[in-house]
């Protein structure tokens, strides 16, 4: 195993490119390909199905077990960062989720309505997978950079994504327009959950080798290690009590976040449904092609708002976002068109990739000094995906019994909110690339 030392530039390119290798996930599957495949399983002018004893809207049902996915994520959090903390091998951890979501993703292969229980559990299990190994991921940031590189790393490591990503979902594009019949364009996509499964693994390994491991602290895991986690993170709620600036920004970023992953997880199913396609077909292509737009803006993105931060300040930058996200929400209930769902793809590709690379960087930045990252980014992760459970919640609730329409509107409140929440982050706590308060 390679020992490299911290802000090496191989070090960070090696932390980076994970996001290259785990990035097909959120790409292939919740965005452009499992969506569509989702909905080709109902039969034409069917949208609900019989599941847990009662009847669901087919996009209410994958609100609702997104939803418990990130619940369970935000209770594991804690306890397996107090294990890694103690034991000192979070890239084990983080070995452990990337495995349990590219498996998962093979064992999309088989998912169809007559054996839903198990084509779930194989979705519920990948999300899972992808944002239990992103605890690790995020709390490497500040072992691998100083914090004068971690806006630009952490924006490397989003670009990095979403160029790697790109490419595997044009293979998949190219195979599922390839197919001649409806039959086969469904069996392509199955065959683009299996590759997204190897490209996981294979191009995770690179990372791997040169991520370091850590101190080796005890070999048995006593049930006082096992809630050490939940100690770790009311220690970190305590300390938040004396810094003021984290302090606000976590409430912002808690209340924005909700919202910006929510429509990053619906976006492709409320295409398929709210834009008037001419055809199936064409709602197919057209929605992948939204997605690479989306992936290809948001690497411009990324680089634009990192710039913008080390001239502006990461806060005000983030506020600036929150807003043009809130005019993307209330824009969403005149879209009908094809041609505007594609303008719409284009300006979230653009604020995409900076919000969520500038929000990570910018809490790593407010970190007090300390040893133990693995615990304060375990708080941040558990404070995003219990907002992602009430975003997902709130959207599945409304889109049951007001239509997707309504329900991405409404997130539009959650962007305001987090507007004037980051407006009383103190003036002091700004920061940019030059780390300054």
């Amino acid at each position: 195993m390679a020992q490299l030392e911290k802000g090496s530039k191989k070090l960070r390119n090696a932390w980076a490119f994970y996001d290259w290798a785990n990035s097909v996930y959120p790409l292939t599957v919740s965005s452009a390909v499992f969506p569509i495949f989702y909905k080709a399983q109902f039969p034409d002018g069917v949208n609900s199905v019989q599941v847990f004893g009662t009847q669901i809207k087919d996009t209410a049902l994958i609100s609702f077990v997104t939803a418990a996915a990130f619940l369970v994520v935000a209770f594991m959090s804690p306890l397996l960062s107090g294990i890694a903390d103690y034991v000192g091998n979070k890239k084990n951890f983080m070995k452990f989720f990337c495995y349990l979501g590219a498996l998962s993703c093979v064992g999309l292969y088989w998912f169809d309505l007559e054996n839903i229980y198990p084509g779930l559990l194989f979705y519920f299990l990948g999300l899972v997978g992808f944002w239990g190994s992103l605890v690790f991921y995020n709390s490497y940031l500040p072992d691998i950079a100083y914090p004068e590189q971690q806006d630009k790393v952490s924006a490397r490591g989003y670009s990095m994504g979403y160029i790697g990503s790109v490419i595997l979902l044009i293979v998949n594009l190219v195979m599922i327009m390839g197919a001649e019949s409806g039959a086969e364009a469904v069996q392509a996509m199955r065959y683009s959950f299996v590759m997204v499964g190897i490209w996981w693994i294979l191009f995770s390994q690179y990372t791997y080798y040169y991520l370091p491991k850590g101190n080796r602290n005890a070999d048995k895991v006593t049930r006082e290690v096992l809630f050490n986690g939940f100690r770790e993170l009311k220690k970190v709620w305590g300390m938040l009590a004396g810094n003021l600036p984290l302090k606000r920004y976590l409430s912002g970023f808690f209340v924005y976040s909700m919202a910006v992953q929510t429509v990053m997880l619906v976006a492709t199913y409320f295409g398929e449904g709210e834009i008037q396609w001419e055809s199936k077909e064409q709602s197919q292509t057209g929605l992948i092609i939204c997605i690479l737009l989306i992936q290809l803006v948001a690497v411009l993105g990324a680089v634009l708002t990192s710039r913008a931060s080390a001239k502006f300040g990461n806060i005000p930058v983030l506020i600036v976002i929150n807003v043009f996200w809130t005019a993307l929400c209330i824009s969403a209930w005149f879209m009908t068109k094809p041609t505007e769902f594609y303008v719409m793809a284009a300006l979230v590709g653009l604020v995409m990739g900076g919000v969520q690379a500038l929000s990570r960087s910018t809490y790593s930045k407010l970190l007090p000094e300390t040893e133990d990252t693995a615990s304060f980014f375990s708080f941040y992760d558990v404070s995003e995906k219990i907002g992602i459970v009430i975003g997902m919640c709130v959207y599945g609730i409304i889109d049951q019994f007001q239509g997707p329409r309504f329900a991405i509107v409404f997130l539009a409140l959650f962007f305001i909110v987090g507007v004037l929440l980051l407006l009383r982050v103190p003036r002091e706590g700004q920061i940019n690339n030059s780390n300054r308060y």
